[in-house]
């Protein structure tokens, strides 16, 4: 059955952006607004934002290759912009393309009532990774997902947040301080080791490294004199 999920950015992603109140849409395979031809792996984009929705669902089922056709675009000059633009929102501002994307590249060419974008996406993220990211309403669940990870051996754990509220690093830091105490590891603050996508702009995505922390190396004991 054919979905279409709509997440509402309530407030800007970059200082000083003018990009308010953006709307990321993620889409089921089988979604006819967006795909022109699914066989062929082709999109279809009549704006800006359709063309950031595209790339989305494309990195959420981590293709590499695929082509796109812009409809209602003026010229090549434009196309390179918004090409553009969009692949830096995309990189910099949206959680999952922040976590998963190495590089976008993108060829067009003017055909007949559109253009025809090929492009090639490079990924950081194996596809076992991007489907072992789990899903959370709010940064109150991290501390039971962590707990959870840990507890089943998990070297590492990706959360993806719903709502980034006031106060979420501070849940965050909470969550991790009472595993350690759990651990008895409160003596390494900065485990687990943990990274917010995007880095700028309301959270997303987080990344967790539960690998055990290093113990500090023990400093050699200073040879004692030698006595004449």
């Amino acid at each position: 059955m054919r979905r279409l999920v709509c997440v509402l950015c309530a407030c800007a992603l970059l200082s000083g952006c003018s990009l308010l109140e953006r709307q990321y849409v993620t889409v089921a395979p089988h979604s006819g607004k967006f795909w022109e031809s699914e066989a062929a792996g082709t999109l279809r984009a009549e704006n800006y934002q359709d063309i950031v929705n595209d790339l989305l669902l494309l990195i959420g089922q981590r293709r590499e290759a695929a082509t796109l056709r812009l409809y209602h675009f003026d010229d090549d000059v434009t196309i390179a912009d918004r090409l553009e633009q969009a692949t830096m929102e995309i990189q910099q501002q949206t959680p999952l393309g922040s976590y998963a994307v190495s590089y976008i590249a993108s060829v067009s060419q003017a055909q007949r009532g559109y253009y025809e974008v090929k492009l090639q996406i490079g990924y950081r993220r194996t596809a076992e990774e991007l489907q072992a990211v789990v899903n959370a309403t709010s940064p109150e669940a991290v501390y039971t997902l962590l707990r959870s990870a840990l507890d089943a051996g998990q070297e590492q754990l990706a959360v993806r947040i719903g709502y980034w509220g006031p106060g979420g690093e501070a849940q965050v830091e909470d969550a991790k301080a009472r595993l350690r105490e759990d651990e008895g590891l409160s003596a390494f603050p900065d485990w687990p080791e943990t990274f917010y996508y995007p880095e700028q702009g309301p959270v997303g995505l987080l990344e967790f490294r539960l690998d055990p922390p290093e113990p500090e190396p023990v400093p050699d004991s200073e040879p004692l004199p030698i006595e004449e």
